[in-house]
């Protein structure tokens, strides 16, 4: 089982690798077909042994062969975290998120793994570069909507709970979108909506609710902090990708239970 549970891990690694190299063609603007990684700040080709992920980076002390310029810490990070991520999946994903139709019983496990990396890639991406790549978030929201809308197909959702899951994205990115042209677009942008617009599709009502309450709840925490910590001054922004990526974990795997709790409290 240890060697199963290695070869997923390094197969988390590969894929975290890959999630750097399309974040960064993406934002620098290069084709995804140009050929082997060079560093962005001699621009020289990296050879296959500085390429392994997570460890060429230790070897390395994160730092260029040719130049000694600092390699920087997004790219071990996101590839330690899809590992940990695929590890998990492996352990306890496969288990808890699993129909029991045959023959759809790894359908809904690969889905959540899908859904799992992309969130974490834009968690790791918002908060190195401030950005919410469309191939991201709009291709979430693509693989949720064709995700749910195969499940009414094959009869295992109901259709009025598939309207559900579109009216809770559709409400989702309405709410941010009125929050952006009230403030015009001070602290949020366009991409938080599309992330919005694909939570409501992942999570349906009332967890996408939860969601951005807590989004909201830990992004004000967290504010204060780094402002009274002085790390952060009233016209800095914090990234919100983050925040709502935390909030849609929470309610996915809680949310349930504090929507229940908070309408007993409310006497329904």
């Amino acid at each position: 089982m240890l060697s199963v549970v290695f070869i997923v891990f390094l197969m988390g690694l590969a894929v975290g690798s890959f999630l750097n190299v399309v974040v960064y063609r993406m934002l620098t603007g290069e084709s995804f077909w140009r050929g082997r990684s060079k560093c962005p700040h001699c621009h020289r080709q990296i050879a296959w042994y500085d390429n392994i992920p997570l460890l060429s980076f230790l070897m390395l002390r994160g730092k260029c062969r040719w130049c000694g310029q600092k390699i920087s810490w997004r790219y071990p990070v996101l590839e330690f975290l899809t590992a940990l991520l695929f590890v998990w999946w492996l352990q306890v994903g496969t288990l808890f998120f699993r129909l029991t139709q045959p023959p759809y019983t790894w359908v809904q496990p690969t889905f959540w793994l899908v859904v799992g990396v992309a969130f974490l890639s834009m968690a790791v991406v918002d908060l190195y570069y401030g950005v919410l790549p469309d191939v991201f978030t709009v291709g979430v929201a693509v693989v949720a909507f064709l995700y749910r809308f195969g499940l009414t197909v094959m009869g295992i959702m109901k259709l009025e709970d598939f309207l559900l899951y579109v009216a809770s994205a559709v409400g989702a990115s309405f709410f941010f979108g009125i929050l952006i042209l009230l403030t015009k677009g001070k602290g949020m942008g366009w991409g938080d909506v599309k992330l919005a617009f694909a939570i409501g599709l992942v999570l349906g009502w009332p967890k996408t609710l939860v969601a951005l309450v807590l989004a909201f709840l830990t992004g004000a925490i967290v504010g204060i902090i780094l402002i009274i910590s002085r790390k952060r001054s009233l016209k800095q922004t914090v990234p919100f990708g983050p925040f709502l990526v935390v909030g849609t974990l929470s309610a996915l795997v809680w949310g349930e239970r504090m929507w229940q709790t908070y309408m007993r409290y409310l006497g329904f």
